[in-house]
């Protein structure tokens, strides 16, 4: 009786969460179908997609979610906004009890990925426009691909810093205009943000670290966070390095930014992927074939993950703007042991996060 209940279960079981290099099955299913054909596809299955959604902002899925829903009438677009770090564990937690319930994830723990995939977790599904994604980029059986490019920029706004010199590289943070003006993410706290207090240590050493110190910043949860703050003008909080900005913004309501040159800065591409279990497979196809579109990498204001999608005007190719190496993060991220002690040296140096989820913190 065992083990046929036994039997049953491994046959109901569809993501095997187990090596699959030798089963040799990892061709992927490229599409050939237009958008408004998938689209269609996608009404008939229902028209509803689940989306997981790295961030630190509860609102920070409404654009996508608007411009979507605008775009494809009839469908429903639900963006669950969470921690990456979070998602991940949650995700693991759906595997092992057989219950997916989301159609897409798209994190910034790039690590998590190649493991997925290993696991037999992921559809190898190549949208329209998946050639067109820069190599570095993406899966070459498309299990996953780069949606979007982020970086984390100099910014500070001018309404409160006014006329001050731009900061153009990491030292210049150090000068008495920016004392007690810094707001500035726990690195313990975010990889992405260790990641650069990591460049920029491996550059300049403890000692910038030291006198950054000095500077008396506020170290807050969350890399939306400064920007709120930044904003507020109930706040004396005007520069930070440990958030990002779409290009077209910079100069807007005062908020400048620079990325430094002889210095490194962080850049990365976010990940994408279809789980392979994902109950609505069509509208997940609908929303990964959106996303890769030209007019949705234009519109993200950032970098392209496609080729044939110029920079905005005044930028380079990501693989040729100066001061940073877009694919580096994903190896970094990989080498857990490394990012485990440099958190630790942090969480040291400054003590654990302090302060609620920043999705919860109403900042």
């Amino acid at each position: 009786m065992l083990s046929s209940l036994l039997i049953q279960a491994l046959l109901a079981s569809h993501t095997l969460a187990y090596d699959q290099l030798l089963g040799f099955d990892a061709a992927a299913e490229i599409e050939t179908r237009s958008i408004d054909e998938i689209y269609q596809a996608a009404l008939k299955e229902g028209g509803v997609v689940t989306l997981w959604l790295g961030g630190d902002e509860p609102s920070g899925g409404n654009g996508m979610k608007e411009a979507f829903e605008t775009k494809f009438p009839g469908m429903t677009l639900n963006v669950t906004v969470d921690l990456s770090k979070y998602h991940s564990v949650h995700f693991d937690q759906q595997l092992a009890s057989n219950n997916v319930n989301v159609d897409s994830i798209a994190w910034q723990t790039a690590h998590d990925f190649p493991r997925l995939d290993a696991e037999g977790a992921l559809l190898h599904y190549a949208p329209n426009g998946f050639q067109e994604v820069y190599s570095p980029m993406r899966d070459p059986r498309a299990a996953f691909y780069g949606i979007l490019t982020d970086a984390w920029t100099f910014k500070w706004n001018t309404k409160k810093l006014s006329g001050v010199s731009a900061p153009k590289e990491w030292e210049d943070w150090l000068r008495p205009e920016f004392k007690d003006k810094l707001v500035l993410t726990y690195p313990n706290d975010d990889d992405a943000v260790l990641y650069a207090f990591d460049l920029v240590m491996q550059q300049y050493g403890t000692s910038w670290f030291d006198r950054l110190l000095t500077q008396n910043p506020q170290w807050v949860r969350g890399t939306g966070t400064p920007n709120t703050l930044l904003n507020s003008k109930n706040s004396t909080l005007a520069a930070s390095f440990t958030t990002d900005a779409p290009l077209a913004d910079n100069g807007v309501d005062g908020l400048n930014f620079t990325y430094p040159v002889q210095g490194s800065f962080v850049s990365w591409f976010q990940l994408a992927a279809i789980p392979k279990d994902a109950p609505h497979p069509e509208a997940a196809k609908l929303l990964h074939n959106y996303f890769l579109s030209k007019e949705w990498q234009v519109a993200q204001g950032s970098w392209p993950v496609r080729r044939d999608v110029p920079a905005l005007a005044g930028y380079p190719d990501i693989f040729d703007m100066p001061g940073t190496n877009v694919t580096y993060f994903q190896q970094w991220m990989a080498d857990r042991a490394r990012v485990e002690r440099l958190r630790n040296w942090f969480e040291d140096r400054l003590g654990t996060a302090q302060g609620l989820s920043p999705l919860i913190d109403g900042i």
